[in-house]
């Protein structure tokens, strides 16, 4: 197979995914341009606060990123190229895009409120605090994978205490410096646009010279040298201030102006992918069908190709952290519902490409995957990609090496601070009545619903979590991930049914995702276990296995609430209709 054909055809199959399937969507449920948005109607300065599209839009698209589509594909590359590529672009297009766009607009019209609130209006009370307690499980090992990652392209140590040395030494030290001053050059960029009311156009034009300047700073001058468990600790103080401070203080502006390098990495992808074709480097080694003799070995995930391809692929196809982002951040911000499809469908599938040139990336270096060079999926993507712009420009090899790692730690980081703030959210929903507030609450439940004391517990537990390395925990990140989007699917297949609009296209994706990841959840449980008692593993392997019990057993639970929701609006629908032939 050659690269860039694959890459090609599949961005032409995504483009006309998004324009026939997203549209047809659109129409279904019945977007309205003219309807006024949660964010003009409850706009508070904090949460709720209406944002141009193109900020947005990078806000959406860099929380969501994360590591899902780099490091998914090519721990499943395993599997062969052909079974992640068919998952990628039908996963896309029919189940994660359906799943991203239907949450936010289900949010938009319940007051850009969660997830949680659309399984109240359709489901009950006792759905919505099931789905509560699932969704910040499952966000606190986002917390716990993503604050691990963050810390090992930063630290001088890795989780199990080794030394980094040499090259990655280096790169680790200059990403930390140079996310440092992202971070404060994103507050510059946030106060002037939402301040002094500076032209976007024009501020992004120096946010950009100012992404250029702080990589030249960080590249020659990077003296924070600090180790893996130090860099977790520090990540928890950021993301406990970053997660309750107004939305346009940092993870607007932040988020903005980290999309410039998601665009900046896709950009570079494309780049590698031609130019190496062009002059004769495009090989592409991954096997069509995978080899088995490579499961579990290097970055390569073990199992069978179900259910493990379709729980390690994740946020490449489909996840259920988007459907949060979707209804907990996104939706306070839209300016306008016509933006919905652009903004949450279109986010999706370009992922779903940066998930495409991961693939391409594993394919150049498939012999140093394979043989263990690579100590992780992050620097298979950044050396593939660099690998391939080396093959025809060899001096710019070392630096695009550096900035792809630099792109990917922002990307976590983004997801890092908006899962925190999501977890708030649902930790503070959990012990207030339907249209209460934390000022509203009384007693222990005025305590906990505090965002300070909330954000603090999340910060905590997802970080306490995250010290023993994102190893362990991204099997069980991306099964109840999954598992998430399963019931993310489910909550808002009910609710358009409540309100009498097409369903239809839910009701395979659902099936499917929950049953994908009920058996993925359940070879955990087991391994957990047998590792457990055998010594093999710690008693955090204990905790895990109780997390994915604890999953497994809401989602089953939410899934039969859901059933009997179903079937009851599919029997009062035939009854309509009975009437109306009598009639």
């Amino acid at each position: 197979m050659n690269a860039a054909v694959l890459l090609i055809v599949s961005v032409a199959i995504l483009a006309a995914g998004y324009v026939f399937y997203g549209g047809w969507l659109a129409k279904q449920w019945g977007i309205d341009p003219s309807r006024k948005t949660p964010a003009h109607e409850l706009e508070d300065g904090m949460d709720y606060v209406p944002a141009k599209t193109p900020v947005l839009m990078g806000h959406h698209f860099s929380s969501i990123a994360g590591a899902g589509p780099i490091n998914g594909p090519i721990q499943a590359a395993v599997f062969g190229w052909v079974p992640v590529l068919l998952w990628v672009l039908i996963g896309g297009i029919f189940f994660g895009g359906v799943h991203d766009f239907g949450a936010l607009f289900a949010s938009l019209r319940h007051k850009g409120q969660s997830i949680g609130e659309i399984i109240d209006d359709s489901m009950g009370r006792t759905a919505k605090k099931l789905f509560l307690t699932f969704g910040y499980l499952t966000l606190l090992l986002v917390v716990a994978a993503f604050s691990s990652i963050v810390a090992s392209t930063f630290g001088t140590t890795t989780a199990a205490g080794a030394a980094v040395e040499g090259a990655t030494l280096a790169a680790n030290e200059s990403t930390a410096m140079i996310s440092l001053l992202f971070i404060a050059l994103a507050m510059v960029f946030g106060y002037f646009v939402y301040r002094k009311n500076a032209p976007v156009g024009v501020a992004s034009v120096f946010g950009c010279i100012g992404i250029a300047a702080i990589v030249a700073i960080g590249l020659n001058f990077h003296p924070i040298a600090l180790s893996y468990n130090a860099w977790m600790w520090i990540l928890g103080a950021y993301i406990l201030v970053a997660s309750v401070t107004p939305v346009w203080i940092l993870l607007q502006p932040r988020d903005y102006l980290s999309s410039f390098l998601l665009y900046f990495m896709i950009a570079a992808g494309v780049i590698a992918v031609l130019g190496a074709v062009v002059t004769g480097h495009g090989q592409f080694a991954v096997p069509a069908m995978g080899d088995a003799s490579l499961k579990g070995t290097g970055v390569f995930t073990t199992g069978t190709a179900f259910p493990a391809l379709f729980v390690t692929i994740a946020c490449g196809a489909i996840s259920g952290f988007h459907s949060l982002v979707s209804s907990g951040t996104t939706a306070k911000q839209l300016d306008n519902e016509k933006n919905a499809r652009p903004v949450a469908y279109g986010s999706m599938l370009i992922e779903c490409t940066v998930a495409v040139i991961s693939l391409c990336a594993i394919g150049f270096v498939w012999s140093a995957a394979s043989d263990g060079t690579y100590a992780s999926p992050t620097q298979v993507f950044a050396g593939g990609l660099s690998a391939m712009i080396g093959s025809f420009a060899p001096g710019v090899q070392n630096i695009m090496y550096q900035m792809l790692i630099l792109a990917v730690s922002v990307f976590c980081l983004t997801s890092l601070d908006t899962a925190t703030r999501l977890a708030r959210y649902m930790f503070q929903e959990f012990f207030l009545e339907q249209g209460q507030t934390a000022k509203d609450a009384t007693g222990y439940k005025k305590v906990l619903a505090n965002p300070y004391v909330a954000t603090a517990i999340t910060v905590v537990l997802g970080v306490s979590l995250g010290m023993t390395g994102y190893t362990k925990i991204w099997p069980l990140f991306g099964a109840a991930n999954q598992l998430l989007a399963a019931v993310g699917l489910i909550a808002v297949c009910t609710w358009l049914g409540a309100v009498g609009k097409n369903n239809k296209m839910f009701f395979i994706p659902m099936i499917f995702m929950l049953a994908v990841t009920v058996c993925s959840l359940f070879q955990t449980i087991t391994a957990k276990l047998t590792a457990y008692t055998t010594g093999a593993a710690d008693v955090w392997a204990l905790i895990q296995a109780g997390i994915a019990v604890l999953l497994v057993a809401l989602s089953l639970v939410l899934a039969g609430i859901a059933a009997k929701v179903l079937i009851a609006q599919r029997n009062q629908k035939d009854a309509g209709k009975k009437d109306e032939n009598v009639a």
